[in-house]
């Protein structure tokens, strides 16, 4: 009896503990901030590049809401260089989501529109999803189902309008914030977990 009430216990410890293991890069990101405090009292968001879901944060690291996203229709975890001078000009291969930890910040696009800037100087930022030509099929991309047809902008993180408009100018839109960008070619705690 004294074994099978060992192993039950074991049984509920080991759920237990499982329960708390986070189950994907984006959630173990997620951990490592919050223990961490890296946004340092600031707004912050992930960005799951698998999932094609940008996930927003407030200043106490609590989730304010996630939602879909499109993103640069060539796979990789770095900018061509020179890209930002070339932005509109981009071949379908330099067209990436950067991954990494960004220092955001809310401005204008060279059309005035209002953008969150992820990295200024490669012309990546955060956008509402804008009129493009209709072979581009971009709103169906971005209420797809599945994360596999979400790859189409030349590198942003395109939102559907009224998201952007409550959720991330709520939060990211305010000033400085902090933005993580999931790598897919290689670990994430190769980018962001303290190599102490």
């Amino acid at each position: 009896m004294k074994a099978v009430a060992a192993w039950a216990c074991a049984l509920v410890v080991g759920a237990a503990a499982a329960a708390e293991t986070p189950r994907s890069a984006a959630e173990a990101l997620v951990a490592h901030v919050r223990a961490t405090q890296d946004a340092g009292g600031r707004p912050w968001a992930v960005v799951d590049k698998g999932a094609a879901k940008l996930s927003v944060f407030d200043a106490e690291g609590r989730l304010v809401a996630e939602a879909p996203v499109l993103l640069g229709l060539a796979r990789g975890d770095d900018s061509a260089p020179g890209v930002g001078e070339r932005a509109a000009q981009l071949p379908p291969g330099e067209r990436t989501t950067p991954a990494g930890r960004f220092e955001a910040e809310p401005g204008r696009n060279l059309r005035g529109e209002t953008v969150v800037w992820v990295d200024y100087d490669t012309a990546f930022a955060i956008h509402r999803l804008r009129p493009a030509p209709a072979a581009e099929r971009r709103p169906q991309r971005l209420a797809s189902p599945t994360p596999a047809d979400n790859r189409i902008s030349a590198g942003c993180v395109v939102v559907e309008p009224g998201f952007f408009e409550k959720v991330v100018l709520g939060q990211l839109g305010r000033g400085r914030s902090v933005v993580y960008v999931l790598p897919e070619t290689r670990d994430w705690r190769t980018l962001f977990a303290d190599p102490g």
